[in-house]
């Protein structure tokens, strides 16, 4: 039987100023959104000059603008932070939010923009393979023990660090679905497997490789507020995100192909609404869709 459902907003921190960021995110805390997402780029994916702030401060400001909320990324990128950086990163921002931060990483989803900003141009193996190894010394550090590691990108010697996880581990969350480098690294690491709407035509193929993780999936949101309204609500939507991963219409029509998810074994859902988290939209969704999605 599965858990009940998880909602996670979605919000990359682009195209907003803070006090917008803070005003949706203590919204989705009080509709009960179960988790806040924000995203890991150096400029945003194909609108290099628009403004957009750091993943970790905006995370940290998160942590302080909530109280329940748990806090991620979808995702951090693995290329931006040496392993003991990122360890000691993530266990603070655990600590000061009271044990609510989940390790949400990939090992790079725009190659260009790992080039542009002089980080390296290498291959997708590559950069699965430093992955693997980033997870093997994060998960080491943060047993707070002592540790040596001799790896193909990584030495570290006699190297410690605390303190430990408020609640002894960080969950991490993983996204993709390519059997041969991302589902290894689900089936090993992760807690959580973020499978992109490509893979779901797979998925019964593909649950077997995930190992224990649970089931995440990401969907973009067009929530009309009525049926008079769902015609342009679902035009807009098309406009801004495309056929990729959108879900648009009524509330019903919403919480029908989410429940669709859940038939597939679906137990969070990541969701990026189209009028960017509007306070009226987050409230709509929690009235009428979460309590639908079975």
């Amino acid at each position: 039987m599965l858990s009940p459902a998880q909602f996670s907003l979605f919000m990359p921190q682009m195209r907003m100023d803070m006090a917008t960021i803070e005003e949706r995110v203590r919204t989705a805390e009080a509709c009960g959104f179960h988790k806040i997402d924000l995203m890991d780029h150096l400029n945003p994916p194909l609108l290099p000059a628009s403004p957009m702030y750091d993943a970790f401060v905006v995370a940290t400001a998160v942590a302080a603008w909530t109280e329940r909320v748990r806090i991620g990324h979808m995702v951090l990128c693995g290329q931006f932070r040496h392993p003991a950086l990122l360890a000691k990163m993530a266990v603070s921002l655990d600590h000061f939010s009271g044990g609510r931060f989940d390790l949400g990483i990939g090992w790079g989803s725009v190659p260009d923009e790992l080039g542009r900003f002089g980080l390296g141009d290498e291959p997708p193996a590559v950069r699965a393979a430093r992955l693997r190894e980033t997870l093997e010394v994060v998960q080491a550090l943060l047993t707070g023990e002592p540790i040596d590691y001799q790896g193909r990108f990584f030495q570290l010697e006699n190297a410690q660090q605390q303190p430990t996880p408020v609640n002894g581990h960080i969950p991490i969350l993983i996204g993709g679905a390519g059997r041969k480098l991302t589902m290894p690294l689900v089936r090993d690491f992760a807690d959580w497997w973020n499978c992109p709407v490509y893979g779901m035509a797979e998925l019964d193929e593909l649950i077997p490789l995930a190992g224990d993780a649970r089931l995440s999936v990401q969907r973009a949101i067009g929530l009309a507020p009525s049926s008079a309204a769902r015609d342009e609500v679902v035009a807009t939507a098309q406009r801004r995100f495309g056929d990729w991963s959108l879900v648009a219409g009524t509330p019903d029509e919403v919480a029908g192909a989410l429940n669709a998810d859940r038939a597939m074994g679906a137990e969070q859902f990541v969701l990026q609404f189209t009028d960017f988290a509007s306070p009226e939209t987050l409230s709509l969704f929690a009235a009428e869709v979460m309590p639908a999605v079975a």
